[in-house]
């Protein structure tokens, strides 16, 4: 029996539009639905899909209330023993973040694979319709678990995955990790082990996202002031991460704090 692969879509540039098809900048994200970008790829044709729009936005405007519905959707559609995994359409800007919040809190012992794209579904060239189908193939090997991302060919695992480039088509890399695999004719070449991990649950997701603590990222940097910082606490934040992106470019996300 073949397994269900159910495709959430969030929007992102994997979902804009530009009005000229040699605009690879000026589109508006998050513009046609998951079942259009499944449309728009023959070669699934075949293969037993789920669909289901879950967010239609611009990812730099990810917030908690969409992570938390995206986390309980996701571990609902796993739950199910004939889904064999998720993959997740996303935008860039926020891929990272979205993927470790996932890590942490689900480790899922199926595949959810987040795809993304540098170009509109518009673009003469659109990168999307090539990312969709591997990460659908990602999602589809048997033995996979964990979070990935899966952009340009590469397959990253959610803890190393980084965006360094704001145009490009390979945006993303794993650092000094490297990637997990590589995706070719449509098989997945692996390179080391899945990502792995104790989930920290869904409870710790309950309630209003509007009361969870409030947690913010500041950046250290030569002549540094502590200025930012003392204003911060006087506002009330309730948590403080400092990101010394010369030691240490590992993606962070704060959902919680004493």
């Amino acid at each position: 029996m073949q397994r269900i692969i159910v495709i959430l879509g969030t929007g992102g540039t994997i979902a804009g539009t530009a009005t000229d098809p040699n605009d690879n900048v000026g589109y508006t994200a998050g513009q046609r639905t998951v079942a259009d970008l499944l449309a728009a790829v023959p070669a699934l044709d075949g293969i037993s899909l789920e669909a289901e729009q879950v967010a239609q936005l611009d990812s730099k405007d990810m917030d908690y209330a969409t992570w938390q519905r995206l986390a309980q959707c996701v571990a609902h559609r796993l739950a199910r023993p004939e889904v064999g995994g998720v993959v997740i359409t996303h935008g860039t800007d926020t891929l990272e973040e979205t993927a470790w919040f996932l890590q942490r809190v689900l480790a899922p012992t199926k595949p959810v694979v987040l795809v993304a794209a540098m170009r509109p579904s518009t673009a003469l060239a659109a990168d999307g319709p090539q990312n969709l189908l591997d990460a659908v193939a990602v999602a589809r090997t048997l033995g996979a678990r964990g979070v990935l991302a899966v952009l340009a060919g590469r397959v990253h695992a959610a803890g190393d995955v980084r965006k360094v480039h704001t145009y490009r088509p390979d945006a993303f890399d794993s650092g000094d990790a490297g990637a997990l695999g590589v995706v070719e004719e449509g098989h997945l070449r692996r390179f080391r082990d899945w990502p792995g991990g104790t989930p920290l649950g869904l409870t710790l997701l309950d309630g209003d996202t509007a009361n969870w603590p409030w947690v913010e990222i500041v950046v250290s940097h030569a002549g540094a002031r502590s200025d930012a910082v003392r204003a911060l606490c006087a506002a009330g934040v309730q948590g403080l991460v400092v990101a010394d992106w010369q030691r240490h470019h590992s993606p962070v996300v704060a959902i919680g704090a004493r």
